[in-house]
């Protein structure tokens, strides 16, 4: 037996030795496998980075519109504050008429109704229900009949079809709103229930109630009792909250992500659920679908006093699913490049056997004078296919900056916008306040018996109107003004003389509404007398690059920070600029690598790698300075350009 197996070794050493060429053919196919296996891993990473990428980035969106819409709704509760704080009193002709003004079921129908609730002792409930009803409202009735010294009557409903049932309805009688009144009456702040059933809602649908109280004027609110003495009602807004998130979320992510949200109370107002109750709010999970566990993300959402826990889950066959196709595709080219390689190794070999037994004919010398000319139009054509390819990769890197450049203008809109917001915000709830004054005012003029002092308290509520009017648009009119200018510098290459300072001032600006939400701070220090012939455009890129940099890698969450902008003549018309940050810093290895292409630590996060690159090319080439960066960890980071006043021309 031992003879035996040594004899079959030595056979089987012996044919190696005869053939080699076909083990280095099986040799090279197994390592041709081995790298389509390795590209396949490199591809399913790659796919998972980008899905969950798209993931978080949705999420983001869904949590971001879902707060925004919200801050909508409660700017409507505060402009009805506003209304009750100018007029007075205001009657349900008045209420009908301001909630008609704001069209919100044609621009936001995500709400179910719009409430007054007036706050009435038990002595005054039967006066108050008649009132009621010689007030154009012979259907009101209190109910239900519930014995309180104190009652939280629904007087105005808008609108009436589809919420009859909620009005005349007395909170008293249900503990969780009566609780939610009493706080937002004690607080003076917009409160919101927890999870409730709008009576309204046939279909019994999860809802909660947002509600601002209503004092009344000239009252002082500086303390609890006097909040409380000074109390009329409140103004609420009434939500299911399935129409809410479905006029917030946009149907395709619906069809690709589950959401379940759970309000979790909020101890500190008094209104936290009972221990072990999960109030779910909304679950946009139908029966059946499947859950991918590998993506699954919690959000927060703040909603008045009260907090939302978000649970998103990607659902399997969606977006956030892998493609096999190129998988597939990759495996499938590898296996048959492998084998072709191994072929091509055993054929080159056997070629080259043949070719040594007749390299004395002249047969053989033509042969072997094909074989290098098929060869040498086999590397011409490889090299080619690598031009090819080098001069597709040079395209997509321009692309990629200038899909920065477009990315940096499009956060300056989004910052212009937010703050836009408000001060048109404003000029339209004064505006509409006005109005109803001027009609309050016409009807006593037309009654007759004007006092004075009537006369001279409308004309100061007017000149205040006009003040306040006159002071917003003037502000949305200097933003807009100063947008105007940056996007034309930056969407432009136009060469013109401009002063430095507005420049830098013009693009701050655009960042205001970024800079207030990371709570940080910038300084500016440029002489006002230090202008240059140079490229705008190309410096407000820089100087953007700079800050979305600083804001994205220098801060840590929720401290506050702060951006110093300064600048200096140097001799020979050079100018220094100088961008310092007192943020977290950078390692010597991150400093190496700063101006390189695709290079970031925020991969995924918000990070392209090229801002640094960009920034780089445009000081050096457009402004035709130097650039230089200093930074350690935790010290900070502080960028240095020099550049000429006067910019080199640039060849057409």
């Amino acid at each position: 037996m031992l003879k035996a197996g040594r004899g079959a070794h030595d056979l089987a050493r012996s044919r190696l030795r005869r053939d080699p060429i076909r083990l280095n053919g099986y040799l090279a196919f197994v390592i041709g496998i081995g790298i389509t296996i390795w590209t396949c891993l490199v591809v399913m990473n790659a796919q998972d980075a980008q899905i969950r990428s798209n993931f978080v980035r949705d999420t983001d969106k869904v949590s971001a519109d879902t707060s925004a819409r919200l801050r909508i709704y409660f700017d409507v509760l505060l402009s009805l504050k506003g209304l009750f704080a100018v007029a007075g009193d205001v009657d349900r002709a008045q209420f009908a008429r301001f909630v008609k003004t704001l069209r919100l079921s044609e621009r936001h129908p995500g709400f179910r109704a719009i409430q007054f609730v007036r706050a009435v002792p038990d002595r005054e409930l039967a006066g108050f229900a008649a009132a009621s009803q010689a007030d154009s409202a012979p259907q009101f009735a209190v109910h239900p009949v519930f014995a309180s010294e104190q009652h939280f009557v629904i007087e105005f409903n808008e609108p009436m079809k589809g919420n009859e049932g909620a009005f005349g309805l007395d909170l008293a009688s249900l503990p969780p709103h009566r609780a939610a009144v009493e706080a937002a009456r004690d607080s003076g702040e917009i409160v919101a229930t927890g999870r409730t059933l709008l009576v309204q809602d046939a279909g019994r649908q999860p809802g909660f109630v947002a509600r601002v109280p209503i004092y009344r004027r000239n009252m002082p609110t500086g303390s609890v009792p006097e909040r409380r003495a000074a109390f009329i009602g409140v103004v609420a807004i009434a939500f299911r909250v399935d129409d809410l998130m479905r006029e917030v979320i946009e149907p395709t992510l619906l069809a690709n992500m589950a959401l379940d949200i759970v309000d979790t109370g909020d101890a500190k107002a008094g209104l936290a659920p009972p221990t072990g109750v999960v109030e779910t709010l909304f679950d946009s999970r139908q029966r059946g679908t499947r859950i991918l566990s590998r993506l699954v993300a919690q959000g927060h959402i703040k909603v008045a006093q009260r907090h939302w826990l978000v649970q998103y889950r990607a659902l399997a066959n969606s977006r956030y699913a892998r493609d096999i196709t190129p998988l597939v595709l990759i495996a499938t080219a590898g296996m048959v490049i492998s084998s072709l390689i191994a072929a091509l190794l055993v054929a080159s070999r056997r070629s080259r056997s043949l070719a040594g037994r007749l390299r004395a004919t002249l047969d053989e010398r033509h042969a072997s004078l094909a074989e290098l000319e098929r060869q040498k139009s086999q590397v011409e054509l490889a090299h080619g296919d690598l031009s090819s390819v080098l001069v597709t990769l040079k395209q997509a890197q321009a692309s990629l900056i200038t899909s920065e450049k477009l990315a940096s203008l499009g956060a300056l809109v989004a910052g212009i916008a937010h703050e836009l917001n408000t001060p048109i915000g404003n000029s339209l709830l004064t505006a509409t306040a006005l109005a109803d004054m001027v009609t309050e005012f016409e009807k006593k003029y037309a009654a007759g018996g004007i006092k004075r002092s009537a006369l001279e308290a409308h004309m100061a509520d007017t000149r205040l109107a006009c003040d306040i009017i006159a002071s917003s648009l003037s502000r949305a009119a200097g933003l807009i003004t100063s947008f105007k200018q940056v996007s034309v510098d930056q969407t432009s290459d136009m060469r013109r003389c401009f002063a430095l300072g507005e420049v830098v001032r013009d693009t701050v600006t655009t960042y205001a509404a970024q800079l207030r939400r990371a709570n940080c701070a910038i300084d500016v220090d440029v002489p006002p007398q230090l202008v240059l012939d140079s490229y705008p455009g190309g410096l407000g890129q820089v100087l953007s690059n700079l800050i979305n940099n600083a804001l994205l890698h220098a801060f840590a969450a929720n401290g506050a920070s702060k951006i110093v902008i300064s600048a200096r003549e140097i001799e020979h018309g050079q100018l220094m600029l100088d961008f310092s940050d007192d943020g977290v810093g950078m390692t010597q290895k991150t400093l190496h690598q700063v101006f390189d292409p695709f290079f970031t630590t925020k991969m995924g996060q918000g990070g392209s790698g090229l801002g640094m690159n960009i920034v780089y090319n445009v000081v050096t080439g457009m402004l035709g300075g130097s650039i230089g960066i200093a930074s350690t960890p935790g010290n900070g980071t502080s960028v240095t350009i020099t550049m000429p006043k006067n910019a080199p021309r640039r060849l057409e």
